[in-house]
């Protein structure tokens, strides 16, 4: 079962959260003092689910992402001054941006996208926001949505809707993740759970 399928329907008209199910898991209490210790080793088996590593993109076919993925790194380099295309594809022109984006901030110029350079890169966005990195969050929207854009307009504009999404979203995400925040605003935990495609699928 699919991470969306499991958490029902999280986003209706424009990204309000509808319905979420969510089982509950019960620990039985030990019975007595003795029992601390086996309390104690069951719950240490029990693991908080947390956020997904981010993405590793590199030139060529990046297979275990899709191209959504690749099109929040073209953006998020739009945002910081690049000139290129977004299109989903980690091309030559892509690589020498994040080469590029890599110098300016001390990184390791390799032109691999990993853990330091993504953040490094996203900018945090929210209500009022304008640029490609609200483009991003807007082109993850329709992704999750299976609108094939239509869901969000990708205008580069931080509106009521799409805030309304983030917040959608960032419940959802909560409720795999408790104490994950939900404040409308897109920071370096929402970019992460929106580039590595928590609840997509």
């Amino acid at each position: 079962m699919t991470r969306k399928a499991k958490v029902g329907a999280i986003f209706a008209t424009m990204g309000i959260v509808t319905a979420i199910a969510v089982p509950a898991t019960a620990v039985a209490a030990p019975a007595a003092a003795g029992s601390v210790a086996t309390a104690t080793v069951l719950a240490a088996s029990v693991t908080t689910p947390q956020l997904q590593p981010w993405p590793v993109l590199r030139q060529g076919h990046n297979s275990s992402w899709p191209a959504v993925t690749v099109r929040s790194l073209q953006y998020l380099l739009k945002a910081r001054g690049a000139k290129l295309t977004v299109d989903g594809v980690f091309g030559s022109k892509t690589r020498a941006a994040v080469i590029a984006f890599q110098r300016t901030h001390h990184l390791a110029p390799n032109g691999v996208v990993g853990p330091a350079t993504w953040k490094a890169l996203v900018v945090t966005v929210k209500l009022g926001s304008v640029g490609p990195a609200v483009r991003a969050v807007q082109d993850q929207a329709n992704f999750r949505n299976g609108k094939n854009g239509h869901s969000l307009n990708v205008d580069g504009v931080f509106g009521q809707k799409t805030r309304a999404w983030v917040i959608a979203f960032q419940r959802a995400v909560a409720h795999d993740i408790p104490g994950f925040r939900v404040d409308g605003i897109v920071g370096p935990a929402t970019w992460q759970a929106l580039v590595t495609e928590f609840l997509s699928g």
